[in-house]
């Protein structure tokens, strides 16, 4: 009878451990809807580093070490400040940029992220948003500058997607996971496209 209970309780061990690890180091996350088209399709599963910009309690938003900040180009997960449904978008632009964006375009201080001999990849250092302007450009921005500590979220599908011109901007801290790559895509099966 023993040994049962020593089982059962190593089972709950291992059971708690894993729910906790999910909670507070990495997880995964199924694309939602089109608003990261082309990058991301809806039902692609991605891997998510949920200590990325902080370690915290498990089942808590309580952080207890500060990591990076965000950074342009990153796909991130949040909760939206508006309905607080989890969202996954991109980091535009960081604390201290100023941002226009017209006809689905943006151009950071001054200069334009996209490359004319590619028009639909915008770059972003050693990120590429592979854009969709199937749907127009959505709304446009006019030298906005980000004050610190703040971030500009955007999709890739800037015509179809709910984002920081809707919802304002986010503070960094409530930015809780960093979107790492697709491991999963319909119609293909097992995949690994870094974000």
């Amino acid at each position: 009878m023993r040994s049962l209970a020593r089982e059962g309780l190593t089972l709950a061990a291992v059971i708690a451990f894993t729910f906790a690890a999910r909670s507070t180091f990495a997880d995964h996350y199924t694309v939602p809807s089109g608003s990261m088209e082309q990058t991301l399709q809806v039902g692609d599963r991605v891997i998510v580093d949920k200590t990325a910009y902080g370690v915290r309690i498990p089942f808590t938003e309580l952080e207890i070490v500060q990591r990076y900040e965000p950074a342009r180009g990153e796909v991130v997960i949040l909760d939206s400040p508006t309905s607080g449904v989890r969202l996954i978008k991109r980091v535009v632009a960081v604390g201290g940029d100023r941002v226009t964006l017209r006809a689905g375009r943006l151009s950071i201080n001054g200069e334009p992220l996209v490359d004319p001999s590619i028009p639909e990849v915008e770059i972003f250092g050693e990120h590429e948003a592979l854009l969709d302007l199937s749907d127009g450009g959505g709304e446009e921005i006019s030298d906005l500058r980000i004050p610190d500590d703040m971030v500009l979220l955007l999709g890739d599908h800037r015509g179809n997607s709910v984002d920081g011109r809707f919802f304002g901007l986010v503070p960094n801290d409530e930015i809780y996971a960093r979107a790492i790559a697709v491991y999963w895509r319909s119609g293909e099966g097992l995949v690994w496209r870094r974000l």
